[in-house]
């Protein structure tokens, strides 16, 4: 890898770090007397005066796609569909981000509509390409260990976009915080474990490798 490249993993574990910690710092912010039980981050988002919650999901998207370019330049089997979804849920993130929905209780705009469908978007795309990713991964020597800790976060991301979309239609929105944060928490867990995977990975192939040459050069030497 070059350079930069070999950043990747580093540049997404700090993002994904950083926007959890900003995100929570967003929650608690804006009004002490919003539900989070039952208001979106989105909702939230608007409250927040600061940016903080925009600011922190536009940096978990761009860290989602140093995750994308760590896990190409290492070779992981991501390329095709699950590659291209990852990107859609990158892209997704920024976007929900400059577009914000309407206040609580005001009509949909326009801008509000287009958030709602990039969400969507952003919510369904991760939890697809974990799925695709689980059989690869398996078959993959160097990712196997980490194939059953995604499937099982893309089992909870499917069941969390199905409890969204109950919650948000005919269940009339009660305790759509709580079920948003769940699906999130889900997803974000995925790329966390991806992304440190990533970088015991590079560990393993840089700084291991460089440990064993040393080594053996000095075994030679003692040897001779």
């Amino acid at each position: 890898m070059t350079a930069v490249k070999r950043l990747y993993p580093f540049i997404a574990c700090l993002a994904i770090m950083f926007s959890v910690g900003a995100i929570v710092v967003g929650q608690l912010v804006p009004d002490p007397y919003l539900d989070p039980l039952n208001v979106t981050v989105s909702e939230y988002a608007v409250a927040d005066r600061g940016g903080v919650t925009e600011v922190a999901m536009v940096v978990l998207g761009l860290g989602s796609l140093a995750l994308l370019g760590g896990l190409r330049a290492a070779g992981a089997p991501v390329r095709g569909v699950p590659e291209r979804l990852l990107m859609v849920w990158s892209g997704a993130l920024v976007v929900a981000a400059v577009i914000p929905t309407t206040p609580i209780g005001a009509d949909l705009t326009l801008t509000a509509q287009i958030h709602w469908y990039v969400s969507i978007a952003a919510f369904v795309s991760l939890p697809v390409a974990a799925a695709l990713l689980v059989p690869r991964l398996a078959a993959d020597a160097d990712w196997k260990p980490v194939a059953r800790v995604v499937e099982w976060l893309a089992l909870a991301g499917g069941l969390g976009v199905l409890a969204i979309t109950y919650v948000a239609l005919p269940g009339e929105r009660v305790l759509i915080g709580l079920v948003e944060r769940l699906l999130l928490g889900a997803e974000v867990a995925l790329l966390g474990v991806l992304a440190a995977w990533l970088v015991r990975l590079w560990w393993i192939r840089t700084v291991g490798k460089a440990v064993n040459f040393t080594t053996y050069h000095r075994f030679l030497a003692n040897g001779s």
